[in-house]
């Protein structure tokens, strides 16, 4: 890790150049213009790193942020960076899993102050999912930079979509800070119904929607998704050098049980599982990348005993019992980089192994799946052809609409 000083100089000389400069009058909608395009092989550089873009907007402003333990530079925790560089932050706003990434999945996270910068962090997961105008009285622009990991129940998009419903109520810019999407090759899955509207759930998007935050941003302004007809003025800090197709290999994992790139390539199908009585691995050291339940005893020799484990998962599934079906540890990382379709016979395999079927499913499930009909067709027995068949031509207009909003071929 580079020193936090030395680190802060290189930052300071592009701020101190740039001070001058006055803010631009955003529109609605403001994406700085990029460089030709570059080589394959260039280095992709985030949003956050690209400091001379976003310092200049931030100068003379109380600021606030909405990041978690993502939002960093080369290892620095952004909001330790902008406490160097002298930026007024007024507020952190941490969403699921806490500002430094710590909290379980769904773990209601309350507001406190941070030890490290002094901040304090206001809890976007629990009482309170979007800032309030109390919040915003004292704030001049809002930063956002979260890591996503591109699927729709991943709660980070839906934390944006309300941080921006605000932003537009409160006539707060919202800047956001663009971060690649590890699964961008990946567009599969049915539209979400607006009956089945949940926490794990908000826009009529695919399961895996192909998008980076700052894309997603744009359609949510684009396509009227906020309340009242409002417009979020937004500013996209664009990656450089990425392109959709092309893997990226996070630096930070993004939340505690997604540890590693397997088993953020694995989620967008295997999280499917947390609406059936299978567990996926949590209360393990290798969460998303397994699957299995006591019931299935006899079905399959691999096994796995989850544990509470602190930081991870408190209260896994299954804790304490031995859970038997697949093991995906030794998968091809280079199959699941290029996948482009989530695996539906995962869900029929395990359903037809499963002793109780009457059990098999949760309430649960048609909220991640975003469709009644999914489970509908997996208890008929209809084949992954059908199944697919069945969101075909949705999917086909969703990826023409997102066309409209893409900033990356």
């Amino acid at each position: 890790m580079p020193c936090l000083k030395r680190y802060a100089c290189l930052l300071i000389v592009p701020f101190l150049l740039l001070s001058a400069c006055n803010s631009c009058k955003a529109s609605d909608t403001v994406v700085p213009k990029q460089a030709k395009k570059p080589l394959h092989k260039a280095e992709v550089l985030t949003g956050a790193q690209q400091t001379a873009k976003y310092l200049p907007l931030l100068k003379g402003k109380k600021v606030g942020l909405v990041i978690n333990q993502t939002a960093a530079i080369n290892g620095i925790l952004l909001a330790d960076t902008l406490k160097t560089l002298g930026v007024d932050v007024r507020a952190i706003f941490g969403p699921e899993h806490g500002f430094r990434g710590t909290a379980d999945a769904g773990e209601k996270v309350g507001n406190y102050v941070d030890e490290k910068t002094g901040f304090p962090v206001i809890s976007l997961y629990g009482a309170k999912t979007a800032p309030s105008a109390e919040d915003l009285k004292d704030i001049d622009v809002l930063l956002f930079d979260v890591q996503d990991v591109g699927v729709r129940f991943y709660t980070y998009t839906i934390t944006l979509a309300r941080v921006m419903q605000a932003c537009a109520d409160y006539k707060v810019p919202l800047i956001v800070l663009d971060r690649p999407n590890p699964n961008g090759n990946l567009i599969d899955g049915p539209i979400l119904q607006n009956k089945l509207k949940s926490g794990v759930g908000q826009h009529p998007i695919p399961i895996s929607h192909g998008l980076t935050v700052g894309e997603f941003a744009q359609m949510v302004n684009g396509e009227g998704w906020l309340k009242n007809g409002a417009i979020c003025k937004l500013t996209v800090i664009k990656n450089a050098n990425y392109q959709h197709h092309l893997p990226y290999s996070l630096p930070i994992k993004p939340s505690p049980n997604l540890p590693n790139m397997r088993s953020i390539y694995l989620y967008p199908t295997l999280c499917l599982f947390e609406g059936t009585k299978i567990s996926q691995g949590r209360g393990t050291y290798f969460p998303f990348q397994v699957l299995g339940a006591p019931s299935l005893k006899g079905k399959y020799e691999f096994n796995f005993t989850p544990k509470s484990i602190e930081g991870m998962s408190k209260n896994p599934p299954y804790e304490n019992q031995v859970c038997y079906g697949i093991d995906f540890r030794t998968a091809p990382m280079q199959k699941l980089e290029a996948q482009k379709q989530l695996d539906i016979s995962l869900l029929i395999k395990l359903y037809r192994a499963y002793p109780n079927k009457k059990e098999f499913f949760t309430p649960f499930f048609n909220k991640l799946a975003g469709t009644e009909q999914l489970m509908q067709q997996i208890i008929a027995g209809k084949s992954e052809k059908e199944i697919r068949e069945s969101w075909a031509s949705d999917l086909a207009k969703y990826k023409t609409m997102r066309q409209k909003y893409l900033l990356y071929p």
